[in-house]
């Protein structure tokens, strides 16, 4: 599916690789905006040629100055604009001219402004694809790369101070949040491959800078920062790149929107709101988001410093047992296993330290500083004995101590070398040069243990995440949906066709078949003694949530019941909807015990179809516990889909209750997951509330109502 979309992003070496460059509206000025990028240019030694272009002045910045970029006479791969926006169509024009490979849009008054301005880009895009020309913004900040020495950027960051050249690069949609992590980088100590910003986006997106960056020979890990996206697929796309290509992406993605959940009338589109459906996509492609700047910088420094650990086991080590404490506590929020070391092990350390704690963490207490021996012959004992996947020391202030800075210097050597394949980190107080030589073994270092434990929990991740997104199964001929809603006893005709197990059911016109439809259950469930109760419930593609109009009567038992019911729920319905079409009620049998739960697949209007599973009720509509899935899907996916709900043991037969039928679960969402892939583009929801979970003895989950919207496809 949108693994398969292939990025061109070689005519993107123009842009982020240019061999040579032009200034349009060049100032002599070095703090206009466009003097700013040619004194950088100057200044930090970019190697290429460069071109200074203004009609009105002989010479810029010790530049011959050039009218216009077809007066160059030497082949253009990049062309920095900064000119009015009223001037731009005819740069454009000289570019294509040229024939300039890219170009860096400064200039605003586009589509931030409204309207005309969205016009005015969209025929600023056309013009430039049609000229072959690659285009970043406009209203963008530009970019740097700091190793090439570019510097197509106005952003007065790198006045303050160069960041050093590196392997990470970074992307972000926002120019001044752009300028701002340039600047943590550099304190940071962060070593840059690129710095982009992309602004409006009327060509290159973030997604092509994600892409590009996958395959940069000179790029390990990359920093995004995510406003918001137009285009799924493409996103999707870069992010698969980065996976294959086994680059970590870590995205702060920021905002939310209400897109195709406000008006929507199933369930499923407001629970998977947009920035849940964010966090499935990142999760599909291994993405560490980070929800604040400090994650932000500490995961993708602790990315570009360590390899991602193999599993999720930790060894913590302290010389104090409150932080111990407080670790573990962290880990378990982690999702880490902090498995206690063998009975051997722990006597061990007792014999070196009667009042040590041995389990793990591993507390020897201030006794290291009698001892400094102890510190390398514990830590090696703990990743001898269970050969944790991840290690992490905590040791104070003592990384600022003169005395004990060799002692940690010789561990994270030795435990390099002895321990390769583990990930270190200790988390200490120290200077940015004894951080630095820790870091260059390869250890992670950090303030905050608990900063510690969240990297190293993101970190784990990464080895769990499918590398290869499923195929789409055959599920069978295409299907095309109606637009609109559909009634209830249509939606389930068709998820029934599907594979969807469905509760029996039959269209009842009049009050006497009510009656009779009560008789027939009672005939079929008296030897089962399930008390022969039905349900009645309105039937009509205008009425989406029949209790809202009094459209629903439950438990009857009798034929003068259903009669009276019947005719009850038809009045009522007329009367809140005289404009909607009935066709009778829906009677089936009253489903006896279970758990209720809801499943839905939503059309998402970036990323396309989405799955949706969760328990019912106060579960779903209150605490949003519901696990997401973009499509296609595998049984697995499924499964884990059920498991990873935070009140799983409800269904896992918690406090003695039946353990529910999860392969049945699994079933369901699958034929759910098919449906929607041959419906396609025909389908807006299909939701099934509820679906109510029960043993397998008890013949596995059912589906007792359900809803399905359809759209017109583009």
């Amino acid at each position: 599916m949108t693994d398969s979309h292939c990025f061109d992003t070689s005519r993107l070496d123009a842009l982020f690789a240019p061999r040579s460059i032009a200034v349009v509206g060049a100032s002599d000025q070095a703090s206009k905006i466009g003097g700013i990028p040619l004194d950088y240019l100057l200044r930090f030694g970019y190697g290429g040629a460069l071109y200074a272009v203004n009609p009105r002045a002989s010479r810029v910045q010790g530049l011959p100055a050039h009218e216009r970029l077809a007066a160059i006479g030497a082949p253009v791969d990049l062309a920095i604009v900064a000119v009015p926006q009223s001037q731009v169509t005819g740069v454009l024009e000289d570019a294509a001219a040229a024939r300039v490979q890219s170009m860096v849009l400064f200039s605003s008054g586009y589509a931030e402004t409204g309207s005309d301005g969205t016009a005015a880009q969209q025929a600023l895009a056309r013009r430039a694809q049609e000229a072959g020309i690659r285009l970043i913004g406009p209203n963008c900040l530009g970019f740097m790369r700091p190793g090439h020495q570019v510097y197509a950027t106005f952003s007065p960051a790198p006045g303050g101070g160069l960041v050093r050249p590196g392997r990470i690069g970074m992307v972000s949609q926002s120019g001044a949040f752009g300028a701002y992590a340039y600047s943590l980088a550099r304190e940071r100590g962060l070593g840059l491959s690129l710095w982009a910003t992309t602004g409006n986006e009327a060509d290159v997106q973030l997604a092509d800078g994600l892409a590009w960056l996958a395959q940069d020979p000179e790029t390990d890990v990359i920093m995004a920062y995510m406003e918001g996206c137009r285009d799924g697929p493409r996103l999707r796309a870069a992010l698969a790149l980065a996976q294959e290509r086994g680059k970590p992406v870590v995205m702060c993605k920021v905002g939310t929107s209400a897109l195709g959940a406000a008006a929507a009338a199933s369930h499923t589109a407001s629970l998977a709101g947009n920035d849940a459906v964010y966090d499935a996509v990142f999760r599909r492609y291994g993405v560490l988001r980070a929800h604040s700047i400090t994650d932000f910088f500490a995961l993708a420094a602790s990315a570009s410093i360590a390899r991602a650990p193999k599993g999720r086991s930790i060894g913590l080590f302290t010389v104090s047992g409150g932080v111990g404490a407080m670790m573990a506590d962290d880990a378990s929020a982690a999702g880490l296993d902090v498995a206690p070391l063998s009975d051997a092990a722990q006597r061990q350390l007792r014999e070196w330290v009667p009042f040590a704690a041995p389990r793990n963490p591993v507390d020897i207490t201030g006794q290291v500083t009698n001892d400094m021996t102890l510190l390398e012959r514990s830590a090696h004992l703990m990743l001898a004995d269970r050969q944790f996947d991840s290690w992490l020391g905590f040791f104070a202030a003592g990384g600022l101590s003169d005395a004990f800075w060799p002692v940690l210097q010789s561990l994270v050597q030795t435990l390099r070398t002895h321990h390769p394949d583990t990930l270190l980190a200790v988390s200490t107080l120290c200077p940015p040069e004894r951080r630095d030589a820790l870091e260059a073994l390869g250890c992670l270092v950090f303030a905050d243990p608990g900063a510690a434990i969240r990297c190293i929990g993101a970190l784990a991740r990464l080895h769990e995440t499918p590398q290869a997104l499923p195929a789409m199964a055959d599920a069978g001929s295409a299907l095309h949906l109606p637009a609109g809603t559909l009634s209830e006893q249509r939606s389930m005709a068709l998820l029934a066709e599907a594979g969807v197990p469905v509760v029996p059911h039959r269209l009842v016109r009049t009050a006497a078949e009510a009656a009779q439809a009560v008789q027939a259950v009672q005939a079929v469930q008296a030897a089962q003694e399930m008390g022969g109760r039905i349900v009645l419930k309105v039937c009509s593609d205008a009425i989406a949530h029949k209790s809202d109009v009094g459209g629903v009567a439950l438990n009857l038992a009798d034929a003068a019941g259903a009669q009276a019911a019947f005719d009850r729920i038809l009045a009522n319905a007329r009367q809140a909807r005289p404009d909607a079409h009935i066709d009778g009620a829906l009677a089936a049998p009253m489903v006896q015990g279970g758990v209720e739960c809801i499943a839905g697949v939503h059309r998402d209007p970036v990323f396309g179809p989405v799955l949706m599973f969760g328990l019912g009720g106060i579960h779903a509509e209150i605490l949003r516990d519901v696990s997401l899935r973009l499509l296609p899907i595998t049984r697995d996916d499924a499964l884990a889909m059920v498991r990873e709900l935070r009140a799983f043991a409800v269904l896992d037969g918690a406090r003695g209750r039946p353990r529910v039928d999860l392969d049945s679960i699994a079933d369901t969402l699958c034929a759910l997951a098919g449906f929607a892939q041959r419906a396609g583009a025909t389908l807006e929801s299909a939701e099934i509330n509820p679906l109510i979970a029960r043993p397998r003895e008890d013949g596995g989950c059912v589906a007792v109502d359900a809803l399905v919207i359809g759209r017109e496809a583009a």
